[in-house]
């Protein structure tokens, strides 16, 4: 198959993929060793070099092999951007296990979901969220938790701040630790023996990363060290060329929790030698905050994340000139909220698309060369991609015809977990399906044109209705429910949620929204209720979503006419 969009890289974007023969671990190895002294995190002032950052990985890995952790198991991480997050996750993968990095706003229901159907016997969190964890605990029978406490690296005054500012806001949280639930920083401190060494190929599964997929039931994508690491290579030589790798200062305001910020974020950071600024809580004023302070020079957001730095009430008088590389992911970033930014700043944005099962990026506009506003770009280095008809893989389309996207490369994920059906129906020769419904150029930009599954893209986050649909269906007044996205432009996608209820009976949304918040994390929760005596369906009576999301489209336009 030809690539005509190899012509439109940078010239210094080579054209062929070099993957090192790496693991996680050994990155973080060879950065403490090539720059020990280099600051590897920035947390709330505090600064830890690559030579701490490495102790403390070492102590807690020591630590968690005496607590039975073994190559293959698989560890629940569960925190906001703070260096346990980082250290939980080196530490898991040196022992040859596998981290299960989980949402910290997940409720329990979510909880249970996901750490069942990885098998999570160990936890790795913080004490703020010890209530959730409890609840599941017996259920999941969980062997062990380790709990750490936001102000563990803390500079001095803030750690002994910290505690009385979250008691002053009812926030602080007593655990009773024994035998079963442990202090992050007290088993590091208890200098284990040094576990014996462990042989990790790059093909082992580093993560189970979990996504809807193109089903809407969330489920752990494989992704190998090798997936991962060929993710990093490719950002590196397509986005990051123009930095040397200790000059780099990388803001991460993107969850790690989320693949975005795990890999194009913190292990890009590690692989790289790196600082990592972290941002334990994605709000505008630390964000700019940090970017006064810290000078970062890459910079990874979401739309709604561009729009709040250029709507900030001082943004003119902040320099952002640090800023070299720019990336936008999740949803298509509105043309003036891009060239807004791109006038602070001085670098272009490059927009990108990416998906879990692809351990983050697969298409994006060049960093210096010719970019289309609309399109996702270009497939990366060592990336194949294909137009084919969307009922009939097998059939190639041709230029400019509409399909669905397929992509081939090495960070495609190794499979599904404990999904054999759905891998097979998800990857077919190497070739990953998308699910996404796109076209293709004559110079090999790609442009998405639609979704074939159900998908809402809402703040950065991929929501699928049928799961808002299933917590709706609980609700004992609520007879048929559908969940659509709607154009929000600082969210991206509305969550809105059609209802018809039982006979007889009555309800308000905000008594629906307030059943929703028990039972779902923020952001899947509806921001618009819409009752209706019946939803449009289908002659085998499913109900037709789109069908509602087309009335509520043309409504839109008539309005804004």
């Amino acid at each position: 198959m030809s690539k005509p969009w190899l012509q439109f890289y940078d010239k210094q974007v080579p054209t062929e993929l070099t993957v090192p023969h790496l693991t996680l671990p050994e990155s973080l190895t060879n950065a403490a060793k090539n720059h020990p002294k280099q600051t590897a995190l920035v947390y709330l002032g505090a600064r830890i070099q690559y030579r701490q950052l490495k102790n403390e990985v070492d102590g807690l890995a020591a630590a968690l092999y005496a607590l039975s952790v073994k190559p293959g198991d698989r560890v629940g991480i569960m925190m906001p951007n703070c260096p346990q997050a980082v250290i939980a996750y080196y530490a898991t993968l040196s022992l040859g296990a596998m981290t299960v990095m989980t949402n910290p706003l997940y409720v329990e229901r979510e909880l249970e979901h996901q750490w069942r159907d990885a098998g999570v016997e160990i936890v790795i969190s913080l004490d703020l969220f010890w209530p959730q964890i409890e609840a599941v605990r017996e259920r999941l029978s969980l062997k062990h938790v380790v709990l750490g406490g936001v102000q563990d690296y803390m500079p001095l005054i803030k750690r002994t701040l910290a505690p009385i500012e979250l008691k002053r806001k009812g926030k602080w949280v007593d655990v009773q630790y024994d035998e079963t639930v442990h202090a992050f920083k007290k088993l590091i401190s208890a200098k284990y023996p040094a576990p014996p060494p462990i042989t990790i190929s790059p093909d082992d599964v580093a993560c189970l990363q979990f996504t809807g997929g193109t089903t809407g039931l969330p489920k752990g994508a494989m992704l190998t060290h090798r997936n991962l690491l060929s993710s990093l290579c490719q950002i590196r030589s397509f986005l990051l060329y123009e930095q040397e790798d200790d000059e780099l200062i990388a803001l991460a305001i993107m969850p790690l929790f989320h693949v975005y910020g795990m890999n194009a974020l913190m292990n890009m950071a590690i692989y790289m030698g790196a600082t990592l600024v972290l941002i334990p809580q994605p709000e505008i004023k630390p964000i700019v905050d940090a970017i006064v302070v810290e000078r970062p020079t890459f910079f990874a957001g979401v739309p709604a994340l561009f729009v709040a730095l250029n709507n900030y009430h001082s943004i003119d008088q902040i320099n952002l000139t640090s800023i070299r590389a720019v990336f936008s992911g999740a949803a298509p970033l509105p043309v003036d909220v891009m060239e807004q930014f791109e006038a602070r700043t001085g670098a272009r944005i490059a927009e990108a698309y990416g998906m879990t099962e692809a351990s983050s990026v697969t298409h994006v506009n060049p960093l210096n060369g010719q970019r289309k506003f609309g399109s996702i770009g270009v497939p990366i280095v060592g990336t194949d991609a294909k137009i084919v008809d969307a009922e009939d893989p097998s059939k190639e389309l041709g230029i400019d015809e509409v399909g669905e996207l397929m992509i081939k490369g090495p960070q495609v994920m190794h499979g599904y977990w404990n999904r054999a059906e759905e891998t097979d129906a998800s990857i077919s020769d190497g070739w990953l399906r998308t699910g996404d419904i796109a076209r293709m150029d004559e110079e090999g930009y790609f442009y998405i044109v639609d979704r074939k599954k159900d998908l809402i893209l809402s703040a950065g986050y991929n929501v699928y209705p049928r799961e808002v649909e299933e917590v709706l269906y609980q609700h004992p007044k609520v007879e048929t429910a559908a969940v659509v996205g709607l154009p929000d432009g600082v969210r991206g996608e509305k969550i809105t949620a059609y209802l018809t209820l039982l006979p007889g009976e009555t309800a308000t949304a905000s008594e629906i929204r307030s059943f929703c918040r028990e039972r779902l994390a923020p952001y899947k929760q509806p921001r618009k209720i819409v009752f209706r005596d019946e939803l449009p369906k289908s002659l085998a009576g499913k109900v037709l979503r789109r069908k509602l999301r087309e009335e509520a489209l043309v409504e839109i336009e008539k309005s804004s006419g």
